[in-house]
């Protein structure tokens, strides 16, 4: 779901901020306060902009789109030939930190107060025109309260969560999702199953790449799913039609036939019927009750006075609307959750239909949990020449997981692959390897389903039986007793 050319910022959006390599989603409401790399802002005036208009933050929190100044080059005419001689005593900078502080609170913008630095710096002109870049990026960096707003998209959401919170996608990294999408062959009109603990980026990953065309069938565990990265993609209501959810704790009863839509309800509206009724022939038997509690207590003396019991009849009559409308909440909100229970069942019965299928078109694994289990489970559900892959932080379960898939059988072409990724700086005439590098990005376990077929596989595991010759010791023991 990349941004299209006219693709404006609305109100209600799911948005990025970009400053340098630091992203944040966050969503575009009117007068909220956003705090963002030690900036605060409001986002009111970013609304109706292009998505990947650069903004500069004024004073009193708003934006304003950045306007384009050519750059001078009188910056950079006097450089040193190197830097041997430039010590870093802090005594360069003329300009004092109360200074700057004044500068910022003239008003004056960040791009001035680099070239004020700029001027004031004693040492400036004797260091070399890469070091001169290199200082100018620093302070622009520091200074210059620039913010990009784009539109969230696959590659940018897992690039920020990868950066900040990797724990939470259990540190899948963002060249390893985009090579599990494409060993998962996901496509427009497949039928796909899902598991994941990423906090929703891989189902938002599959979601996007299906663009709203097909099913999706999300595996969880624990009470229900979790979408928190999938609500930063900001996907329209369509895409959620096709999206179907199924607790894992229910996987097994579904594949031994055991699971059964005995335990629904036929209709929320007859259940509340009954409820009614019943409640009603209470009401009445509570009535009679009270009727025959008063009958021996007409003979009694009537020395009430009036006055006290017109008092006693208001209180008992504030009493009893009291109740009433505690009452009517409390069976408004028993029929509230009758219906979300209704709907969650007639939900779930919908999912395992279309899991009894078993003709889902792909599989995809990316768990906290050991894969072994989950992935034998799940390909029941998957049917034949469709791939699947499985992702996990470290390699031993991938292997046992391989191992148990080899004795097993129904699947072809296993690979066991780590994927590797290195960053490079790209500059005139200073072109490397960028120093700080990704040490690991994890393992991907990937293959092929194909027919199962049960009866040669258990007489090719007899014959291997009847194949193995004896141990030497019992051979010994048999050639004794003859």
């Amino acid at each position: 779901m990349e941004a299209s050319p006219g693709a404006r910022i609305r109100e209600g959006d799911c948005a990025v901020l970009k400053r340098g390599e630091v992203f944040k989603a966050v969503p575009v409401l009117r007068r909220r306060k956003i705090i963002f790399e030690k900036q605060w802002f409001y986002l009111d005036n970013a609304i109706g902009h292009i998505y990947g208009t650069t903004f500069e933050v004024t004073n009193g929190g708003n934006l304003q789109p950045k306007q384009d100044v050519e750059e001078t080059t009188t910056e950079t005419k006097e450089a040193g030939t190197d830097n041997r001689n430039i010590v870093d005593d802090g005594k360069s900078q003329k300009l004092t930190h109360d200074d700057i502080k004044a500068l910022k609170d003239k008003g004056i913008k960040g791009q001035e107060i680099v070239q004020q630095l700029i001027e004031n710096s004693t040492t400036f002109r004797d260091k070399t025109e890469f070091a001169q870049d290199k200082y100018i990026k620093k302070k622009k960096k520091k200074y210059e309260a620039v913010i990009t707003i784009v539109k969230p998209s696959t590659r940018i959401l897992s690039t920020m969560y990868y950066a900040r919170e990797p724990g939470k996608i259990n540190h899948l990294r963002y060249d390893t999702l985009a090579q599990m999408l494409t060993l998962g062959n996901i496509h427009a009109g497949n039928k796909m199953i899902v598991m994941e603990t990423c906090a929703g980026l891989l189902l938002g990953a599959v979601m996007e790449r299906m663009g709203g065309y097909g099913s999706i069938i999300q595996m969880y565990p624990g009470g229900g799913p979790v979408r928190a990265a999938t609500s930063c993609f900001g996907f329209p209501k369509p895409y959620f039609d096709n999206l179907h959810e199924f607790p894992l704790s229910k996987v097994q009863s579904l594949l031994s036939g055991t699971f059964s839509t005995e335990t629904l309800p036929s209709d929320p509206e007859d259940n509340a019927l009954v409820e009614e009724e019943s409640n009603g022939l209470t009401e009445e038997k509570q009535t009679s009750l009270q009727e025959t509690e008063e009958e021996p207590t007409t003979e009694a003396p009537m020395e009430i006075n009036q006055s006290e019991e017109q008092e006693t009849m208001d209180i008992n009559a504030e009493d009893v609307e009291f109740k009433e409308n505690k009452e009517k909440e409390n069976k408004e909100n028993v029929r509230e959750k009758q219906m979300k229970q209704w709907e969650r069942r007639k939900k779930l019965t919908e999912t395992a239909a279309l899991l009894r299928e078993k003709n889902a078109d792909g599989l995809i694994v990316a768990s906290k949990f050991h894969p072994t289990p989950l992935l034998l489970s799940l390909l029941e559900f998957v049917a034949p020449s469709r791939p699947f892959v499985v992702y996990c932080q470290y390699k031993e379960p991938l292997l046992e997981c391989y191992t148990k898939l080899r004795e097993r059988g129904g699947v072809i072409n296993l690979k066991l692959s780590e994927t590797w990724l290195r960053n490079y700086q790209v500059l005139p005439d200073r072109s490397h390897p960028k120093l700080t590098m990704s040490g690991g990005g994890g393992y991907l376990l990937s293959g092929i389903t194909v027919v199962l077929d049960k009866g040669k596989s258990d007489s090719s595991s007899l014959e291997a039986l009847k194949m193995e010759e004896p141990s030497p010791k019992r051979c010994k023991v048999q050639d004794l007793h003859c």
